[in-house]
């Protein structure tokens, strides 16, 4: 490497270090709540009300993650939690395909007029609808109901999933399904066996944020389900939970960490074909 090569070497290091240096900051900043979350359930409870906090395990406990299992309604609201947020997906994924579909492939009247609006309707803060759902849910006789939560993150998911899907549709060729359909397949056959396959990486990417945003969505679900407890979801449950064990901090960081365990682990697993997805979803269409 010659000096020049060199001299140009440290000062691109030196204008990256400012960048760098705060990328570490937000990397610290976003990663030790949970890490003190995780090390807080394995800690023993001497350990944890001890004055002097370590930032490394001493010893290791599987107590707290007994109590949490052990806690009563732990299983049930789980359940819930894992139906209100399959229902969401589930039904956001059939609608916003098919809106995609008309939107990506279809010309008809007023169609620049619903992309528009569905855009607008992606960019809208959901929290302020919080109170015009309670009135509508209040007035149909729909509170208390898991149902209402499944409908509600369908409704705050379903802009996403179309604006995304809608990018995938465009960015297949129309003359793949033609092709097809000169063989002898219906339309429905072409999309199923042609463009559908194609569309993974956006079926993954847009249920993987439908997963995660009903899944640890507190405001409607504590909002809307309130007299009956057995119909809470695990967010819910979790706000609680500190009441039912008192100060037995431990127990309720063992909560928190096999709360948020499925989003990791589902997150871990389509990683590569999500990132993907999203990029597909934002640079094409």
């Amino acid at each position: 490497m010659t000096p020049r090569s060199r001299l140009r070497s440290r000062s691109r290091s030196l204008r990256r270090l400012p960048l760098n240096t705060a990328a570490a900051v937000v990397f610290v900043l976003a990663v030790f709540p949970v890490y003190w979350m995780v090390l807080t359930a394995f800690r023993p409870t001497r350990d944890i009300q001890s004055e002097t906090p370590g930032f490394l395990p001493v010893s290791v406990t599987l107590e707290h993650f007994g109590k949490a299992v052990a806690a009563d309604g732990f299983w049930t609201f789980w359940r819930n939690s894992l139906l209100v947020t399959a229902g969401c997906v589930l039904l956001a994924l059939v609608v916003a395909l098919a809106a995609a579909f008309a939107v990506a492939r279809m010309r008809w009247r007023g169609r620049r007029g619903f992309i528009l609006m569905v855009f607008l309707a992606q960019v809208a803060p959901w929290e302020a609808l919080l109170i015009p759902m309670y009135v509508i849910a209040r007035d149909a006789d729909l509170l208390d109901r898991l149902a209402t939560l499944s409908l509600i993150y369908f409704m705050i998911t379903l802009p996403f999933t179309v604006v995304t899907l809608r990018s995938f549709l465009a960015a297949v060729p129309a003359e793949l399904e033609e092709a097809a359909q000169v063989d002898g397949c219906t339309r429905a056959v072409a999309f199923r066996r042609v463009t559908l396959p194609l569309l993974a990486p956006g079926l993954l990417a847009t249920s993987l944020f439908g997963f995660i945003t009903a899944w640890n969505e507190f405001a409607f679900a504590n909002m809307l389900v309130i007299k009956n407890q057995d119909d809470r979801t695990l967010p819910v449950w979790l706000s609680s939970f500190s009441n039912v064990f008192g100060t037995d901090w431990g127990a309720t960081m063992a909560a928190s960490t096999l709360f948020a365990l499925p989003v990791l682990v589902l997150f871990l697993v389509l990683q590569g074909r999500v990132s993907a997805g999203m990029t597909g979803g934002a640079v094409k269409g």
